[in-house]
């Protein structure tokens, strides 16, 4: 019998990738290329004509080698495309980072409604410019109205290069429902955004699940990759919902995935769509995953945090290795209360939208700007070891409100993926602000085309996602934690100071 192969379209924000997994989910082979973003009259859009044909020409070089059966596609968040009825771009493919500027967000609030209104609505909060779809048609709507007139179909970026793939129109929920304004969770329908923009007739009538099949590949894109003829293509998925489905198929009880980097993302699954008045202020959410149910989510930018002010503690102390727990030094930090670093240093962004970045050393405040161009230095800064132990108990403390804000109740698995699982310290303070929780590290290679990968296999076998759970193990390394008296003040001080 002829092995069979998955191949996985992964494209990340920064790396495209093309991966290739075998029928029992083993990771094969990958290739990846950068594609940057271009400007043009201010407009930043995505090189979407050259990373098409990257793909294409990567996906022929595998088929020489690999029986490839399925394709997933798994793509970042925020990212649609118009096209009219030949198939072709409608609308330039317009980057989610393009500043859209003040006047046209508070337009957009003006005229499809307020963001707590919205929030509430659709579970999804404001992230950026055009990060929020919904923001990104209205941006079409109002810069190419002439082209708007030819916009046939709207798609979301996996269901866009599926129906290349295959000429067929799709939806998932994970991309559907993940922070765009245009699904009502609560109701499981699309949302008043969808009416006032008028493009209910625009969007695929059908949301189907993640892992059905859009389609057999088309005859020209057969041709154009040498894949078999009956090869199919999956409905495609949102990336942080890709990294959370091996947790899903799992089957894990009560558990929170914490994957960090320079986004920390926080995903809690649960069966509420609500928010307290304090999340409807600060980046907390709600997705969908591959089963449209609700996954509340948080995110803050940890990485840049830490990044930001590591860099800060070298220039002073000079390139140091990165210290051990140091228990007695972090029991002396914590019991006196007097060294803090506080959040957040893309101001308006994260969990504490409202706070100044800034240390703090026996009531004395330095600004993050200062510290920067070196106006004033607080002692602390000046011990590295001493420095970066502040900077981790600010990151565990946030890390810790970001996780509350999942609704999380502190009683069942924190899993750690991503940088900061290398950081001793942080696991530790964690896990002693969370004394009942088990505090875990996993490691899965390519996490994210990996669970593009699940899909895949559960297309070719015919069966559920879940039904996939025996064909592979998630490498998971419990933590011992300490017990370390007195966080729980030291976290109530760090409050009173934000």
């Amino acid at each position: 019998m002829t092995e069979s192969y998955i191949a996985v379209i992964d494209i990340g924000k920064t790396n495209k990738k093309v991966l290739i997994f075998d029928q029992d989910l083993n990771f094969i082979d990958s290739s990846f290329k950068n594609f940057d973003e271009f400007t043009e009259e201010g407009v930043i859009y995505e090189d979407l004509k050259n990373m098409t044909s990257w793909i294409k020409l990567q996906i022929k070089i595998f088929a020489e080698k690999y029986q490839i059966k399925a394709l997933s596609v798994t793509t970042h968040g925020a990212t649609a495309f118009a096209i009219d009825k030949t198939g072709q771009l409608a609308i330039p493919p317009v980057a989610y980072t393009t500043d859209a500027g003040d006047d046209f967000r508070e337009e957009f609030y003006q005229v499809l409604g307020s963001q707590k209104e919205l929030k509430k609505e659709s579970g999804t909060a404001e992230i950026g410019s055009l990060v929020n779809i919904g923001k990104l048609i209205y941006f079409w709507q109002k810069k190419w109205p002439e082209k708007w007139k030819n916009v046939w179909k709207i798609l979301n970026m996996p269901q866009y290069f599926g129906y290349l793939f295959t000429g067929k129109i799709g939806a998932d929920p994970t991309y559907v429902g993940c922070h765009t304004y245009l699904y009502n969770p609560k109701k499981q329908e699309y949302s008043s955004v969808v009416k006032k923009l008028d493009i209910l007739n625009l969007l695929p009538e059908k949301i189907s699940k993640s892992w059905e099949v859009l389609g057999i590949i088309s005859p020209e894109f057969q041709n154009e990759t040498m894949l078999p003829e009956d090869c199919i293509v999956t409905m495609g998925i949102h990336d942080s919902n890709a990294s959370l489905l091996p947790y899903l198929v799992k089957e894990f009880d009560n558990f929170v995935l914490n994957s960090t980097g320079t986004w920390c993302v926080a995903m809690h699954p649960t069966n509420t769509t609500d928010f307290s008045e304090e999340e409807l202020e600060a980046l907390v959410f709600y997705n969908l995953n591959i089963y449209q149910e609700p996954v509340k989510t948080s995110i803050f930018k940890g990485g840049l945090e830490f990044d930001t002010y590591m860099e800060i503690l070298k220039r002073i102390n000079g390139d140091r290795e990165f210290p051990a727990f140091n228990e007695e030094l972090y029991t002396r930090i914590i019991r006196d209360k007097n060294l803090f670093i506080l959040p957040s240093v893309d101001q308006g962004v994260g969990i504490f939208p409202n706070a100044k970045p800034k240390a703090v050393e026996n009531g004395i405040v330095t600004s993050l700007k200062d510290l920067q161009s070196g106006d004033s230095v607080p002692v602390f800064f000046k011990d590295f070891e001493t420095g970066t132990a502040v900077l981790n108990l600010s990151l565990a403390i946030q890390t810790y409100y970001a996780l509350n804000m999942t609704g999380f109740n502190g009683k069942g698995t924190v899993f750690i993926e991503g940088g900061f699982r290398k950081n001793e310290a942080y696991i530790k303070l964690l896990g002693a602000l969370y004394p009942e929780a088990q505090i875990s590290l996993t490691k899965m290679d390519e996490a994210t085309a990996f669970g593009a990968a699940i899909l895949a296999k559960a297309a070719m076998d015919k069966v559920t996602p879940e039904k996939t759970k025996s064909s592979f193990d998630i490498e998971i390394k419990n933590i011992d934690t300490p017990s370390i008296p007195l966080i729980k003040d030291y976290m109530a001080e760090f409050d009173r100071l934000i």
